[in-house]
Parts: C-alpha cells; sequence; structure tokens
C-alpha cells in the first residue's frame, strides 16, 4: 500500500507502488510493504516517538514484527519536502528522490545495515540503483560529505 499525503511532481501513488513492487523483486525482500509520503513535522514525530530524535529526516523503515503479520516486510515513511529540497540540490527529479529513498529503506527492510556491514549495503544499493535507473543513492552522498540532511535509518520495533 502507498499513500501520498504530501504530492511529489510526476509521481502518483500507483507508480510508486509499481517501483516498490520493483525494488522488493530487486532486493529478494519477501512480503510486502507499506509506503507513506509524508511532510517533514510528520518524519520528525515519527523520528522523535521510534528513535529519540526530535528532528526530521528523509526515510524511515519499520521492520515488521517477527510473527505478527504474515507477509508483511515492514513499513517506510518519507519526508517529501526533504525530497524534493535534496532533488533539487542533486539535480534530479523529486520523483527520482522518492525513488531512492524508497529502495534504500526496501534495504533496511531486508535486513541491511550501512552502519554495521562493511559496505555489504552500499554495493547492494548501487548495483540495484543501476538495474533500476536511479541517480546517485544515499550513501554514496553522504561518503562523499554531500548529504547534510540527517541520515536514513532502519528503526527497530
Amino acid at each position: 500500500m502507498v499513500i501520498i499525503q504530501e504530492r511529489v511532481a510526476g509521481l502518483s501513488e500507483a507508480a510508486l507502488g509499481k517501483f516498490v513492487a520493483r525494488a522488493r523483486r530487486a532486493a529478494g525482500l519477501r512480503g510486502s510493504v507499506s509506503v507513506l509520503v509524508t511532510s517533514s513535522r510528520e518524519l520528525r514525530g515519527l523520528n522523535r516517538r521510534f528513535r529519540g530524535k526530535n528532528k526530521p529526516t528523509d526515510v524511515l523503515s519499520f521492520p515488521a514484527m517477527p510473527g505478527l503479520m504474515r507477509g508483511f516486510a515492514g513499513d517506510v515513511a518519507i519526508s517529501a519536502e526533504m525530497a524534493a529540497r535534496n532533488a533539487r540540490r542533486l539535480g534530479h527529479t523529486a520523483a527520482d528522490e522518492i525513488r531512492i529513498l524508497t529502495l534504500h529503506a526496501v534495504l533496511h527492510l531486508s535486513g541491511y545495515d550501512h552502519e554495521q556491514d562493511n559496505g555489504q549495503m552500499e554495493r547492494k544499493e548501487q548495483r540495484l540503483r543501476k538495474l533500476l535507473g536511479l541517480p546517485e543513492g544515499l550513501i554514496e552522498r553522504v561518503q562523499q560529505g554531500r548529504e547534510k540532511s540527517s541520515r536514513p535509518v532502519r528503526v527497530s520495533r
């Protein structure tokens, strides 16, 4: 399920839903993923509630609780405002930025953690990004010091 509460030029719920399915297949993730594209204010609230950090972030992923819902991989929340701002700064569309954030979150839901895996997630993200026709990914930006916003994270429930 995809819900877009904050409009993103060139991206519909149906189009993002199709991309989520492609990203899941490419990442080998079993189970459905719900995606919410919303405001920075909402992401700030989620970040505060689940991570204890009172600041907005561009993307959060919430893996499903084991055994709770069969066939469900997890939830993703994305800030449309931060995606649009980053897209302008990096020279691509906001729709592409939402896709980049979605792929990154799907990899987190698949169990990858770029802060602890010695580059495994980065290599997988680069390969899948090329396969899916996306511009530069999040991990590359952070490593090159070009990402000044808070970094996307996987949230344990």
